[in-house]
């Protein structure tokens, strides 16, 4: 990585790429008509209010967020599970690859969108922002067009692939069907989110989420619990939360007050703007389609060693399911972090702020990483009851509890290099963030997790090749840790000389004064 821009980087066509903005101009200041002013107190307040302010105001309203989101899965597997047993918790198991890569479509326009506004409104441009918000809801519906169509012509291979086994089929295609049905509403809801705190107004961008997982609560409830309905309840009361919480976010932006809004006119598709969108967001969509990808593999694996182990295939399939959704429920409040983050980064790159870019980028992975530790001492501790939470029991239960331990010994690495990660992201560099956003499923975890199974078992006696999958995890946390570091700390280089850059033309303009 160097000091200047990739080539890559530098066909973003104009108006001015913020990367050649800051080459250019960096001495540029905010102003009532230059960059740095976007009209409205809520947003310009990026630019001006205090980081440590900002981060606290715009990060609880971003991990509750993305907590609520995440819980989805996890709220349908708690119920399953007590409701339908071990062949129902498999089977949201075998959904869970699924439902990543529609999470991935979600974040691919909506974190895309997102960060393309932020920097629009750094620069002052209003029109374009909302022009940016219209093209991601185009995008989403034919998003939703496309999974309906797979629901319905492609469930039982995707199913095979995510590794249903022959007890578990009819259960995973019932959920995964009726969650396809539904995935416009995830993606608006969940995608769309993502502008409402650009716009200045977290605590909204939060309570819309709540609203989702709420409703997903009660109607699981209902559905599973009181009715009966089994899993296909369980899908629809997802579908319901996730209705709901579109509804929440399209009533913000066609409000009057907000500070920038969703027009019909803005729909129209401009494919040029649309490839800048999917550019931005390619970084978050290949990090959930390697998380897919993971899991998938992670399925079959799991057939074929947990056919050997004492807990079989079906067995494997439950511990893992819990040990996976307990480690995205911890990995979410550090994606909610780094998310918060992204529009103060994004605002501050595109007025040409860097020492504010360089204050947040610190003050971001300090709380990313502090929050991995808390939840780090939570699993060391109290791995029993949260495994018992989910219905494990008896011998699974001596399986996930080392699991759990195992799984997430390195979350305090996992901040840093998410965050390291999302800046390239929310500062307009898409070919770096791409490719941090690999290293970890692609160049790590997926070699490791074919590897490990067969050398843990010779190295740790008492584990089996299940447990030597566990081992993978924290393994390529390490590693992308430090892959992440290097990036960051070339690009630290090019904000110092930036920042030195302007307190010269700072002095000289005093000077001549």
């Amino acid at each position: 990585m160097q000091d200047q821009p990739t080539p890559a980087e530098d066909k973003r066509p104009a108006p001015a790429p913020v990367a050649e903005l800051a080459d250019a101009a960096p001495d540029a200041a905010p102003g009532p008509t230059g960059l740095g002013h976007a009209g409205n107190e809520k947003v310009d307040r990026m630019g001006s209010g205090s980081i440590n302010k900002l981060l606290l105001e715009f990060s609880i309203p971003a991990i509750v967020g993305v907590v609520v989101n995440g819980l989805y899965n996890v709220i349908d597997s708690i119920f399953v599970g007590q409701a339908v047993g071990e062949l129902g918790l498999a089977a949201t198991t075998v959904a869970a690859p699924i439902m990543i890569v529609f999470m991935a479509l979600s974040m691919l326009v909506g974190q895309g969108g997102n960060a393309l506004s932020a920097i629009r409104l750094g620069e002052g441009k209003l029109k374009e922002a909302e022009r940016i918000l219209g093209n991601s809801v185009t995008l989403l519906l034919i998003c939703g067009v496309i999974v309906i169509l797979l629901a319905m012509f492609a469930i039982d291979p995707m199913l095979k692939i995510s590794g249903a086994t022959p007890d578990s089929m009819a259960y995973s295609r019932t959920f995964v069907r009726i969650v396809c049905l539904g995935f416009v509403f995830q993606g608006i809801g969940m995608g769309i989110n993502n502008f409402i705190r650009t716009a200045g107004d977290p605590n909204r961008a939060m309570t819309t989420m709540i609203i989702g997982a709420v409703v997903c609560i009660v109607f699981n409830y209902l559905f599973v619990m009181r009715f009966g309905w089994g899993v296909a309840g369980s899908a629809l009361a997802t579908i319901l939360g996730q209705f709901a919480s579109a509804i929440s976010v399209m009533a913000f932006f066609l409000n009057k007050k907000a500070p920038f809004r969703f027009r019909v006119e803005n729909l129209h598709l401009d494919l040029h703007l649309a490839k800048e969108i999917l550019t931005l967001g390619m970084a978050s969509f290949l990090l959930q389609v390697a998380a897919a990808v993971v899991n998938l593999l992670l399925n079959n694996l799991l057939n074929k060693y947990g056919a050997q182990s004492i807990i079989g295939s079906d067995g494997a399939l439950a511990v893992m399911g819990v040990v996976a959704k307990v480690g995205m429920f911890c990995f979410f409040p550090i994606l909610g972090i780094s998310i918060a983050a992204q529009p103060i980064l994004g605002y501050n790159y595109g007025a040409q702020l860097f020492r504010r870019v360089r204050t947040t980028l610190f003050t971001a992975m300090l709380w990313a990483t502090a929050v991995g530790f808390c939840f780090f001492l939570v699993a060391m501790i109290l791995p029993g009851p949260i495994a018992q939470l989910f219905g494990i029991e008896d011998e699974l239960l001596h399986f996930a509890i080392p699991g759990l331990r195992i799984n997430l010994c390195c979350l305090c690495f996992i901040g840093a290099q998410i965050v390291g990660s999302n800046y390239f992201q929310a500062t307009g560099q898409p070919l770096k963030s791409i490719i941090l956003s690999l290293t970890r499923q692609f160049l790590f975890l997926i070699p490791l997790m074919i590897w490990l199974p067969t050398v843990i078992p010779g190295i740790f006696p008492q584990y089996d090749a299940v447990m030597g999958i566990i081992f993978a995890y924290p393994a390529s946390d390490i590693l992308a840790f430090f892959t992440t570091a290097a990036f960051v700390i070339v690009e630290l280089r090019k904000i110092n000389r930036l920042i030195r850059e302007q307190e010269a033309a700072e002095k000289e303009g005093v000077s001549h004064a």
